[in-house]
């Protein structure tokens, strides 16, 4: 069976730029203490109506016209989101709408800040299979819309953006996966997002109501540090490897003290790292599509081992090794 390999990446992110300052406008916080603590200088916002799908939409035309692909080459569309646009319709099916992609079937995949290299798992499986031959993965988040924005534990931290692979079978080759490695812990009181309550009675007025975004900050600072340097370095072991071997890392893009820390506990240069968060801010899943495929428009990838390695609310974490 053929591997899987990529032909284009694309990213998208929103027009309006929101810095520290204007966020000092609205919340009790101000630029050093941002920047202090997440290394955060700015965030694109979505403040023109644009949702998951839209953003997830313009990252995959853009992948589409780097490949000379049309819409209707693609077989597969993944969606990685925890901002969908609702729980029905799936975001991949708006964007499938969206693109005219008559020939592809498309659903979500919910892991929040792991989203994407989970996607990438995924599509490379179904690849594998033999049955499909084209796949778009895409990672998209809205995060504004989910932000309680008197929370500055939280708020300071997110911006919005999309990035998009398109993927394809390598039919003379075994592919660019190299490995992966997937976990989940059930602790949603760290994280989470969105949740609807069940009823309690019958009443006229009963309709869904979600919360915004809520986070315990230092338990997932503890979670990242006692758990992700260890995992890589395991992954790595089980592959005869070293970080010293890997020569990109590409983390999830939680804060820079974050990255910095994990590159520090590696014992790993930082300029090794994808860091678009200083400028973008946490864009949750998005956050390493977009890390990926601004490294891939910047240097030749060809003979290099790329990590890309996701963690996030769930708590939900993983690692894929890209040869190329």
């Amino acid at each position: 069976m053929p591997g899987s390999k990529i032909l284009a990446s694309a990213h998208y992110v929103p027009n309006d730029i929101v810095t520290n300052d204007d966020l000092a406008q609205i919340i009790d916080t101000n630029d050093e203490w941002i920047q202090s603590h997440t290394g955060i200088k700015t965030r694109h916002i979505s403040l023109q109506g644009e949702n998951t799908s839209d953003l997830a939409t313009q990252a995959a035309k853009l992948a589409l016209a780097q490949a000379h692909m049309k819409p209707e080459d693609i077989d597969l569309i993944i969606v990685t989101t925890f901002t969908p646009d609702g729980l029905a319709p799936s975001t991949a099916a708006l964007v499938q709408r969206n693109l005219a992609a008559k020939n592809a079937w498309a659903y979500d995949i919910v892991t929040a800040c792991a989203g994407f290299v989970f996607g990438l798992s995924t599509a490379d499986k179904f690849i594998r299979s033999g049955t499909y031959k084209n796949a778009l993965v895409i990672a998209a988040e809205v995060n504004s819309k989910m932000m309680d924005f008197s929370d500055r534990t939280s708020t300071v931290f997110f911006g919005d953006g999309a990035g998009a692979v398109v993927m394809t079978a390598d039919e003379h080759g075994d592919g660019i996966v190299a490995g992966e490695e997937m976990h989940t812990i059930g602790n949603a009181d760290v994280v989470h997002s969105g949740r609807i309550a069940p009823l309690t009675q019958l009443s006229p007025d009963n309709y869904p109501k979600i919360d915004a975004f809520s986070q315990i900050g230092r338990d997932v600072f503890n979670e990242v540090t006692e758990l992700i340097p260890q995992h890589i370095y395991s992954f790595l072991e089980n592959k005869s490897l070293k970080p010293s071997d890997v020569d990109y890392f590409i983390p999830h893009q939680a804060n820079l003290r974050l990255i910095e820390y994990i590159a520090n506990a590696l014992n790993e240069p930082i300029d090794k790292f994808s860091t678009n968060v200083i400028r973008n801010g946490n864009t949750s899943s998005a956050g390493i599509a977009i890390g990926f495929d601004e490294l891939r428009q910047s240097v030749n990838l060809k003979g290099k081992r790329v990590l890309l390695t996701g963690f996030g609310a769930g708590f939900t974490y993983g690692s894929i090794l890209f040869e190329f």
